[in-house]
């Protein structure tokens, strides 16, 4: 039986009127869905090409999202038994403390920091920082480069925009809420430069070819993982175990390939999980 408490149900009759009490319930995982009328609630990026995007007709898809699909289905819950929300880089720790969301899968990097407030399973991807820059740039040559004036693009919240505060005072760092917003900025000649991890860069460099490139080494390494409540143990344990079983049946690759082939990224050999 999976540990995750439902945050909605579909009840019908004159007695669910009746019950104002809360609701929870648990799931058999492992095989042909969840209980009837249960819902698992799953937070991703809805503005990231390649990883986690919502798309004009309402469905989300990406690289991350297909990551969270096979562990819900491992779960036991089936496709249409999943809630989405969108889980912003500086309110993911908010939304799992909350209750919000069962798990978050997001870009995001698992660092001591976040692991006091909320648990991580995986890694699932090894990525680094790197930065993206106008197509006809040729003055910015990697992170070094910018603490010549220039104005650098972040997100509020992400583990890229506190490694430039740290390791590049210098840097004019402009954070906005999304990467959509930096991406609207870049194009528009408000900053000179995006930072965050190669792969998200490499999805908004392929959504329009010609107009950005990718500069300089990554200076990073970024473990991304799925967050979820601090203390599940159990949940983080079966989430692991579907990890696992994505990357070992082929699964992992054929999505990486899928999501992030056509932005010109080799798909990497998959991390161990972290058993911690």
């Amino acid at each position: 039986m999976a540990s995750i408490p439902t945050r909605r149900m579909r009840v019908v009759g004159a007695i669910a009127l009746a019950v104002a009490l809360p609701l929870a319930a648990t799931a058999c995982g492992g095989g042909g869905g969840g209980d009837e009328g249960n819902t698992i609630v799953i937070g991703t990026k809805y503005d990231q090409p390649g990883l986690g995007q919502k798309n004009p007709d309402g469905s989300v898809s990406g690289f991350d999202v297909d990551v969270a699909k096979y562990v819900a289905k491992e779960l036991g819950y089936n496709e249409d038994q999943i809630e989405w929300k969108e889980a912003p880089s500086a309110q993911r720790e908010t939304l799992i403390q909350n209750d919000q969301v069962d798990f978050i899968a997001a870009t995001y990097s698992i660092t001591d920091a976040r692991k006091e407030k909320v648990d991580f399973a995986g890694p699932y991807l090894l990525t680094g920082q790197s930065l993206l820059v106008r197509a006809d740039n040729t003055d910015i040559t990697g992170a070094a480069s910018l603490e010549n004036n220039k104005k650098l693009c972040s997100v509020s919240g992400s583990t890229p925009a506190q490694r430039i505060k740290d390791e590049y005072p210098k840097v004019q760092l402009q954070q906005f809420d999304t990467y959509s917003a930096c991406i609207d900025a870049l194009k528009n000649g408000v900053i000179d430069a995006v930072t965050t991890d190669e792969v998200i860069l490499a999805g908004y460099a392929a959504q329009t070819p010609g107009t950005f490139k990718i500069v300089g080494d990554t200076f990073s390494e970024e473990r991304y993982g799925i967050g979820l409540k601090k203390g599940d143990t159990e949940l983080r344990n079966k989430i692991n175990d579907a990890i696992e079983k994505m990357e070992s049946s082929g699964a992992w690759k054929e999505a990486f390939d899928k999501n992030l082939g056509p932005a010109g990224i080799q798909a990497p050999t998959p991390p161990p999980v972290d058993r911690y």
